[in-house]
């Protein structure tokens, strides 16, 4: 039985056109210029238009999120970006990690972050540890990391706390026990060198380490806004990590035009047939369609 899910990262969906100089007193500064000087032009809301109308008739298990709904993490950021979350999808649709974008700043959760809660949650939460997230549709287990926590002006880098590289180690055993196809979703690349020192996940050696002993299947991120795709080699398999754009972007800037991914799933008698369609945002039709497609075997042991 074949199964459908599809990735997506940094919409950058908010608009910061109402915002007062007293919500500046930060390093959120910084991010208002950024936007102000080149981030509202580049990230728009015309091509995230596009990328619903896309998605109408695209029937799909989950729909990933990973990350940087927000400019610079205002409580009313995040307010709109729950409006389109709940025009993307119910919660029981859409899947979601924050970014570094969305945690600028140390900030009351339940202004920010809690109002996404339904979007980052688990199918049971019974331990109150929102990630790693774990949700399971049919031969599918979606495991959702947090790298999104504050850093320094100039920085955006991400870090997963202890508690998550913790219980990672048994959430992957148990699906891999279960059967089942392990998607790995994060905002920050899992693998050292990949990005900017300053936009790193500062321990994606650890993670790494993880996942070489108990693998996964796939795994999924953004923040770099450029598609492209890594392996890392496990004791189960190896594991493709692919990354995607952001969702808004009209490329202006030297990052890549907006694309997301759509992935097909099914069991075969040495592990698992992987069907990859990427597909991209044309600024001379103003739609998105299918750029490249390849299909992976992945065996596994």
């Amino acid at each position: 039985m074949q199964q459908q899910f599809a990735h997506l990262s940094d919409p950058h969906l908010t608009t910061l056109e109402k915002v007062g100089y007293g919500q500046l007193m930060s390093k959120r500064l910084l991010g208002y210029i950024s936007w102000r000087r080149k981030r509202r032009h580049e990230h728009s809301p015309e091509v995230l238009a596009a990328l619903s109308r896309d998605l109408v008739d695209y029937q799909c298990e989950q729909l990933i999120v990973t990350g940087d709904l927000t400019h610079i993490g205002l409580p009313d950021e995040f307010h709109q970006a729950l409006a389109w979350l709940q025009a993307l999808g119910s919660p029981q649709q859409v899947a979601l990690v924050p970014g570094n974008h969305d945690a600028t700043v140390k900030a009351p959760r339940q202004s920010t972050l809690s109002l996404w809660d339904d979007y980052l949650a688990s199918d049971e939460n019974s331990t109150g540890q929102v990630f790693p997230s774990l949700r399971i549709r049919g031969q599918l287990a979606f495991i959702g990391l947090s790298s999104a926590c504050p850093s320094p002006p100039l920085m955006a880098c991400g870090t997963l706390d202890k508690q998550q590289l913790d219980r990672l180690p048994e959430m992957l055993r148990s699906a891999r026990e279960q059967g089942l196809f392990r998607i790995v979703y994060v905002h920050h690349s899992p693998i050292p060198g990949t990005e900017k020192w300053r936009k790193r996940m500062t321990n994606a050696k650890a993670l790494q380490a993880i996942i070489k002993t108990h693998g996964a299947e796939l795994m999924l991120h953004g923040h770099g806004h450029r598609g492209y795709s890594r392996e890392i080699e496990t004791l189960w398999g190896s594991v493709p990590v692919l990354a995607v754009p952001s969702a808004s972007a009209l490329g202006l800037y030297g990052a890549d035009v907006a694309h997301y991914n759509r992935f097909a799933v099914e069991k075969t008698a040495v592990g698992w047939q992987l069907e990859v369609q990427s597909r991209g945002y044309s600024i001379e039709t103003g739609e998105f369609s299918a750029q490249q497609n390849q299909t992976l075997q992945l065996a596994r042991v």
